[in-house]
């Protein structure tokens, strides 16, 4: 466990954290111990802030509730769909129905976790329909495009 120096509101607390490579990670706010999980990009490095009168640590938080179930999905196997990899939003719909694609094509873009990712055909035919639009938040294994 390391000490560190955090503030809060503007009020500095002295806090233990251990190894931030792994997640979760464990910190200890006044003798409680806490699982911390980052999200989004991981820290590369914490450094102690300047000495500074220690006050009472804060209150925990409420717990996070449970992410809510994932929807009922296509299954993955299925030829006629392709669906959302992951939960982004959609960007640049290159094709619309009637359009004959290739393997590889690019359909459309899906920005997810600030990345920009290309989501390209598994097969050839041709698009039935676009279940999608461009700005559209999607969710995994949402049915973003259907073949005939």
């Amino acid at each position: 466990m390391k000490k560190i120096k955090v503030i809060v509101n503007e009020k500095p607390y002295e806090v233990e954290v251990g190894d931030m490579s792994i997640s979760p990670f464990t910190v200890v706010v006044n003798g409680q111990s806490y699982q911390v999980t980052l999200e989004g990009e991981q820290v590369q490095e914490v450094r102690p802030v300047a000495s500074v009168p220690t006050a009472p640590a804060p209150r925990p938080a409420a717990p996070v509730p449970a992410p809510a179930p994932k929807p009922a999905t296509v299954p993955a196997a299925s030829g006629d769909v392709l669906t959302a990899p992951m939960p982004g939003v959609i960007l640049d719909i290159a094709v619309k129905p009637g359009d004959k694609v290739t393997v590889g094509q690019q359909l459309c873009a899906l920005e997810a976790m600030k990345m920009k990712n290309a989501i390209r055909s598994p097969r050839e035919g041709t698009i039935a329909s676009v279940e999608v639009q461009d700005g559209q938040r999607v969710n995994y294994g949402e049915v973003l495009f259907r073949f005939s």
